[in-house]
């Protein structure tokens, strides 16, 4: 076999297990807050986080210095502090699929934020897939039966705008400092970003964390896997395979996620939300293609924290 196809292999199988990784995260997430609050678990998983990035900027002996700190503080506000902290209170209420789901339409936020912000217009199947993404959160969100989670689900919208928003400054950033290491503005933004979660988390009142085994390992795994790790195997698929299909691929992690709630915590979709998540897959599933027919690069900072 030659070792551009066993390059290639490698770099499907840690793209698989960071797929994996991010999808069942959701359902660990959802189970975690039934031992401490929102806010606790998100600072512990964000500060902790930073830790192992910073540690592996050590191990890796990366710079730790950077440049356009004002950047990365506004960056670590929308992706850290906005995105994580959001999507996890979304999680207190929110089933662990629906919420996975609505926090993925983050690219179709992209492309409608991008117009305003970057002067991107929408062309040809974009516009389809913006019908697709709108038609599938109003299915979702049900407007005209309003139910209790209702709220979590609008956060959750909101996660993923923050995303979004997070994406647009990093590529700008991107453009503007083209050199700046990705691990370093990963642990520092994200570093930047769990004080305001940490502020919020020591000012709300919360019941007593219980550090049950369960509870451990799931800041272990957010920290450690969901973090320090994924961007290892993020940055390594990204090396070795197309953007199209790096982007299209980690797009299965809310599919994971829906599928590992609905075994494990027996979280059934009704009619309208398995409609409004097929119809925001299938919306993701053109972006991907538009993504690679016409060979756009994709942003590493669009993975998750």
């Amino acid at each position: 076999m030659k070792t551009s196809t066993k390059a290639t292999i490698r770099a499907f199988i840690a793209l698989f297990i960071l797929t994996v990784i991010w999808g069942y995260n959701w359902v660990v997430m959802k189970s975690a807050l039934a031992y401490a609050g929102a806010f606790q678990f998100a600072a512990l998983r964000t500060v902790i986080g930073a830790l192992c990035l910073f540690a592996v900027l050590l191990v890796l002996r990366k710079p730790l210095r950077v440049k356009e700190i004002p950047t990365l503080i506004l960056l670590g506000v929308l992706q850290t502090s906005g995105f994580t902290g959001v999507l996890i209170w979304a999680l207190v209420e929110g089933g662990a699929g629906k919420t996975a789901v609505l926090t993925y339409t983050m690219p179709f936020w992209v492309m409608m934020l991008a117009w305003p912000l970057l002067g991107e217009k929408l062309k040809g199947m974009q516009w389809p897939a913006a019908a697709l993404s709108t038609m599938g959160m109003l299915f979702i969100l049900d407007p005209f039966h309003l139910g209790a989670d209702k709220f979590s689900m609008f956060l959750a919208v909101l996660s993923g705008v923050f995303w979004a928003l997070s994406v647009i400054v990093a590529k700008k950033l991107h453009q503007r400092t083209p050199d700046l290491d990705l691990f370093a503005l990963t642990a520092w933004q994200m570093l930047f970003g769990s004080i305001p979660i940490v502020v919020v988390a020591l000012l709300i009142p919360a019941p007593a964390i219980q550090w049950t085994p369960y509870f451990i390992g799931a800041v272990i795994f957010n920290s450690v896997f969901c973090n320090a790790l994924a961007w290892l195997l993020w940055l390594y698929a990204l090396q070795r395979l197309s953007a199209g299909v790096a982007s299209m691929s980690s797009m299965l992690a809310p599919v994971i996620g829906v599928l590992a709630a609905w075994v494990q915590l027996h979280e059934v979709p009704n009619t309208t939300e398995f409609i409004g998540m097929t119809l925001i897959a299938t919306s993701l599933l053109i972006i991907s293609i538009v993504s690679i027919r016409k060979h756009t690069p994709i942003d590493p900072a669009m993975g998750q924290d």
